[in-house]
């Protein structure tokens, strides 16, 4: 079974191989299209092999049966098709038949257009099928664009190949575990990274969409969900992705889109994901010139959704092309007040709260700006927290999108807010890591968000619950830093420690974790030199080594080490057993959540860095795995290898060959490690000798380019020399043997160069040695694979997912200790030196001035 990942890396390396100096963002048009249209092909015959086929039949018969079948029953046949899926595709219109046509040598372009183009007049047609109407529309799939190729050979290789990166993927199949869509969205999000600024056309960061969705998700009861710049629909699927199956089923999906290539993306994207046509409702349309969707029964009150998400363009100019009025009921809600032209962050906003359902959360991406601009934009923003409507403001890190790299917030809103509810204030901008120019959040920054939002939660530096009399105070300026002060993790300078020497006890009060867990430890190795200042009066490595040997340390760090234990003991199982793909998110959501709980009731342990030690596990090894595990079993995936593919060559000598095979789910290298432990440390011995070897070869070459030494006069004439004749870094062997020949036995000369000569000989010996060994043990590896125990697969798989987990969970316990001690070790050297000191070297440093300047001579 191929895994998501799997299919993500081959198809992204394909674009990038295929698509050549054509744009990203116009390219992932034609990869996308063609890979729905094979999702369409493989669609129509699951539908008719459901039907007219009884037992099992390769896809080449299942293509013949069909077509046999077309020729017997026409369109009666088309219509069946049609009335189960809403579209049909013809036999010679499949893309399994484009595909024999390759293999026959008989392709050309003009089969894929027809075949596009005849796909859409049949709904054109039938009248049916909206959803599907356009998706390959010229204006977005131009077969004919010269950026495929200069010429129709040039565009037919090139759209060949694109072809044939789906030609052994059967899209149903993957649909089922949402793998397709998983593979879709990672493309698009892909290509949004190549395409700069024109990403923001169609693609929310994953980061961003999950923060947004999660509180959505968690604070809704969604029926419907509305995005009214719906880009590629990745922040809809995100809410999704959130909900139960159950809730999936009945959920409606409503979205309008702009940029029309945009909205083909977000229905392809959505059907790939397995949203049923009725169940969605995508627009092609400009969401700020005209309100959508309406209610033909009540046009002043538009369609209401129990959830909007939305990241619209930010400070869009010109927005009111269409010359709205304040009296426009999207408008109303603050008196009628228009944003200005020139920047259309509030409009779409307004939009938004508009379509928001009384009990319903909406979430929207907007520049910072709209907290602390003035004129029109100070007024909406006035009348939004008078009424109540602004529940949440979340300042995020600058260059998380790949369009842009100004900070953003979210914004939460909701209609059902009671009266006089403080507005949470979270400022999440300095929890990121850095990814090359781009900011990452992290799964932990991303939960630290969500939680303390769903706990409306104050936590000094980060949140703060701002009361309806700050914000007046404020004059309703929201601009974070009013309401979330800095913590400055500086430690101010004490002007008497620098004057007289010593700690302070106010900065030794203030090591909170050691004061509450080792108060005596940290008193014994300090010592008073005045009233209120003390000096280390131990190591610092001394203090270290105490500190987390004491009964205390080791005593919290027990009690951490058997949670995780039963943490891991409770999961271990229910791995090993998922036997559906849908299975996996719930129980990593499970996973996660409880690794919370179980470090919440820890005094100053971080409990997100727990948390993010158990989804790296999730990204590095368990999503891959259980998927491979559902397809089949836990010991079946346990034995199972696959070829291990590389990439070799360069420009059009680059190809994909197999080089042996790996494991499926139990690494190589450590079943090396664990089974055919003495094989590799022979293998390591012999490593180790040729590097002593070499050690000792590199120290007779620089002996000899010392002058006048045995060395010299020996071995210089059998050094590497460049064209310069200037001696390199190595001895050259046939000048080593020529020079052993002429030189005279039992000579210091003939015994130096024999020494080169053996060592040299034994490096080269040991080197096809351990090529042979290692060839000879990854040969035992690709068929121990196929061999291992029950026992084998438990112990290896075990230490591959939580080999390190309990050292990684217990280090959480010395991690604000060590962090303190270093605080300590800083503030002793801080005030090491006295004001007298510094003013003794002076004199000293004075003084051996002076008597310098008197030895001068003046000549």
């Amino acid at each position: 079974m191929i895994t998501s990942e799997e299919i993500k890396r081959r198809l992204w390396d394909g674009a990038n191989e295929l698509r050549g100096s054509m744009d990203a963002s116009r390219y992932k048009d034609y990869m996308l299209g063609l890979m729905f249209y094979k999702f369409l092909s493989d669609k129509t015959l699951e539908i008719f092999k459901a039907s007219a086929v009884k037992g099992p039949v390769t896809e080449a018969q299942l293509v013949e049966e069909y077509t046999k079948s077309r020729e017997e029953y026409g369109e009666d046949l088309d219509l069946m098709i049609q009335k189960v899926l809403g579209y049909y595709v013809k036999p010679e219109y499949l893309y399994h038949t484009w595909l024999k046509d390759i293999n026959s040598g008989n392709f050309e372009v003009q089969r894929v257009t027809d075949s596009l183009n005849y796909f859409e007049r049949t709904l054109a047609v039938s009248g049916d099928s909206n959803d599907f109407k356009g998706l390959f529309s010229s204006s977005t799939l131009d077969l004919t664009d010269t950026a495929l190729g200069s010429n129709l050979n040039e565009r037919s290789k090139n759209i060949r190949a694109l072809i044939l990166l789906f030609a052994d993927l059967n899209m149903v199949a993957l649909q089922k575990g949402d793998v397709l869509g998983d593979a879709y969205e990672y493309l698009i999000g892909q290509f949004a990274m190549e395409s700069g600024k024109k990403a923001g056309e169609f693609y929310t960061p994953r980061q961003v969409s999950e923060v947004m969705a999660q509180i959505v998700a968690k604070t809704s009861n969604i029926e419907s969900i509305y995005d009214p710049t719906v880009g590629s629909g990745s922040l809809l699927l995100t809410v999704k992705k959130h909900l139960s199956q159950e809730v999936q089923k009945s959920l409606s999906y409503y979205g309008q889109e702009k940029n029309t290539a945009t909205y083909n993306l977000t229905r392809m994207n959505l059907l790939l994901h397995g949203v049923r046509p009725e169940k969605m409702t995508i627009k092609n349309g400009d969401t700020l010139s005209h309100d959508w969707p309406e209610d033909p029964d009540r046009p002043n009150e538009g369609v209401l959704f129990d959830a909007v998400v939305m990241n619209p363009p930010y400070s869009a100019k010109n927005w009111n092309k269409a010359g709205l009025k304040g009296s426009e009921p999207r408008f109303e809600i603050v008196d009628g007040i228009l944003p200005p032209d020139s920047k259309g962050d509030f409009a779409f906003l307004l939009h938004g709260l508009y379509h928001l359902g009384q009990n319903g959360t909406m979430a929207i991406v907007l520049p910072h700006g709209v907290l602390f601009r003035g004129s029109s934009e100070s007024e909406i923003r006035k009348r939004l927290l008078e009424k109540n409507r602004i529940d949440a403001i979340i300042g995020l890190p600058s260059n998380l999108f790949t369009n842009t790299g100004i900070p953003v917030c979210i914004l939460i809103l909701k209609k059902n807010r009671e009266v006089g509810e403080p507005v949470l204030v979270i400022d999440a901008s300095k929890n990121f890591i850095k990814n090359g120019k781009q900011n990452i959040l992290q799964e932990k920054d991303i939960a630290k968000i969500v939680d303390a939002y769903i706990n409306r939660a104050e936590i000094k530096g980060y949140s703060h619950l701002a009361t309806r009399e700050e914000i007046i105070e404020n004059d309703f300026n929201m601009n974070i830093p009013r309401y979330v002060e800095v913590v400055d993790s500086e430690i101010a300078h004490d002007v008497d420690g620098h004057l007289y020497g010593g700690i302070p006890q106010k900065n030794i009060d203030d090591l909170i974790v050691l004061q509450k867990t080792v108060k005596d430890i940290i008193d014994s190795c300090l010592a008073p030199i005045r009233d209120g200042y003390f000096v280390l009066i131990k190591p610092i490595s001394e203090l270290t080594a105490t500190v987390l040997s004491d009964s205390r340390v080791i005593q919290k760090s027990q009690e951490i080490k058997a949670k995780t234990e039963d943490f891991i003991a409770t999961y271990w199982e229910a791995l090993r057993k998922i036997d559906d793909v849908l299975e996996i998110n719930p129980l990593m959501e499970e996973m996660l959540s409880h690794i919370k709980e179980l470090l919440s009731g820890v005094e100053f342990i971080d409990v997100y860095d727990g948390y993010q030690i158990v989804a790296e596990i999730w990204k590095n090894a368990l999503t891959h795995d259980t998927e491979l595990i559902a397809g089949s079993d836990f010991y079946t995936a346990g034995r199972t290898r696959e070829p291990n593919m590389v990439t070799k060559g360069t420009g059009s000598n680059k190809r994909e060959e197999q080089d042996g095979w790996i494991g499926a789910i139990v690494p190589n290298d450590l079943i090396a490690k664990r089974l055919y432990s003495k094989e590799l440390q022979a293998i390591e011995d012999k490593k180790t000798h040729v590097s002593e070897i070499e050690s000792e070869l590199t120290e007779l070459v620089e002996a000899a380019k010392v002058e006048d030494s045995d060395e010299n006069d020996a071995l210089y004439d059998a050094l590497k020399k460049n064209e310069d004749d200037e001696p390199q870094d190595s001895f050259e062997n046939k000048l080593v043997k020529a020079e052993l020949k002429k030189a005279i036995k039992k000579t210091t000369k003939y015994d130096l160069l024999k020494k080169v000569d053996n060592l040299i000989e034994e490096k080269s010996d040991l080197g096809k040695k351990i090529k042979y060994e290692e060839k000879k043990l990854k040969e035992a590896i690709y068929e121990r694979i196929l061999v291992l125990t029950d026992e084998e697969i438990d112990k290896l798989i075990f230490e591959k997912w939580f080999g390190t987990t309990v050292a990684d969970l217990v280090k959480l316990v010395e991690i604000p200790l060590k962090e303190e001690i270093a605080t300590l070790e800083m503030l002793n050297n801080r005030y090491a030196n006295k004001l007298s000191d510094i003013d003794d070297e002076i004199n000293k440093l004075e003084s051996d001035l002076e008597l310098l300047m008197s030895e001068l001579v003046v000549l």
